[in-house]
């Protein structure tokens, strides 16, 4: 069982939409309504694979109810642990050229009696769980090191943590060693405190990680492909992708994928790659099931093209 902590999930709206043009009507030509949050589209990539997956996650008011309610029909198991305030709407432009645009609400804010249940929630069912994947931001009333101490009770209960989040939230929880951490470009440069220009520059930042504590680094590089940095070496992976309809959540598919390949090695990284392409084929934040997957496409090497230039460099 895989098990994922969403602190701030939200109900996310998308609309396809011929052009943004800012100022004007715009009339979309499709939409979409899904539960959103890093660890929930874990959950549904997780569920997708037919594999058993649990959320546990605040909600609140209606939109949280209706999250628990997509959820549930995706098969997944909710553990909904009650809030006060209402759980946050999100909305999401795309564009036929793939370009996305976001609007994030911030989501309520936590009291600290609201905090300690959640925590107990994941106590109680992290003893059942081969992987704990906790991901996202945090909402306003946890510290930034709530996810440190997360993942100090996960690893007492014998569980193993895969991580997914960025700043401060990232850097308080490496002291306690997660087992996987998963940024992206843009978050992998913040945590160095440099940009990055080239694969090789992803490799020595996802190394400088493991030195802060990182026991293994899983890299979304976006169109340059992924990374994956641990003691078992340093592999590199990628897949083309013609038509890209949407990038809401391949990060996650992508981390769904590692998870349930095992967590480790050249393969699992394979499953992450095949994952992140295939839902960026999907429209919305979709997660790609098998049937969307297509893992001849893949390529996996130990040989990493260290001096290839990113084309999405990160600053």
């Amino acid at each position: 069982m895989i098990l994922t902590v969403t602190p701030n999930p939200s109900l996310d709206r998308t609309y396809e939409v011929p052009v943004l043009d800012r100022g004007e009507v715009l009339r979309a030509t499709a939409e979409r309504m899904d539960p959103g949050g890093k660890g929930v589209n874990v959950s549904r990539a997780v569920a997708a694979a037919g594999r058993r997956t649990v959320a546990v996650l605040p909600l609140g008011g209606a939109p949280g109810a209706l999250v628990a309610e997509l959820l549930a029909g995706q098969g997944i198991e909710v553990v909904p642990v009650p809030v006060a305030g209402a759980t946050r709407s999100n909305i999401a432009l795309a564009e036929p050229d793939g370009t996305l645009t976001k609007i994030n609400a911030p989501g309520p804010e936590l009291t600290a009696a609201e905090a300690r249940s959640l925590l107990s929630m994941i106590r109680t069912h992290a003893r059942s769980a081969a992987w704990i994947a906790c991901c996202g931001s945090l909402p306003r009333g946890l510290a930034p090191e709530w996810y440190a101490e997360l993942v100090a009770r996960a690893h007492l209960a014998g569980a193993r943590i895969a991580l997914d989040t960025s700043g401060p939230s990232l850097a308080a929880a490496l002291r306690e060693r997660p087992d996987v951490v998963k940024p992206n470009a843009e978050e992998l440069a913040q945590a160095v405190g440099r940009p990055l220009a080239t694969l090789g520059d992803a490799v020595k930042a996802a190394e400088e990680l493991r030195t802060y504590g990182a026991r293994a680094v899983l890299a979304s590089l976006g169109a340059d492909g992924q990374l994956l940095v641990s003691d078992a070496g340093t592999y590199f992976g990628f897949a083309a992708v013609t038509a890209v309809r949407s990038n809401v959540g391949a990060g996650d598919a992508s981390l769904a994928g590692f998870l349930t390949a095992g967590g480790e090695g050249p393969d699992a990284l394979a499953a992450a790659v095949a994952h992140g392409a295939a839902a960026v084929r999907l429209p919305g934040s979709v997660m790609p099931s098998p049937a969307d997957l297509d893992p001849s496409a893949v390529r996996v090497t130990a040989d990493v093209p260290v001096d290839r230039p990113l084309r999405e460099p990160a600053s």
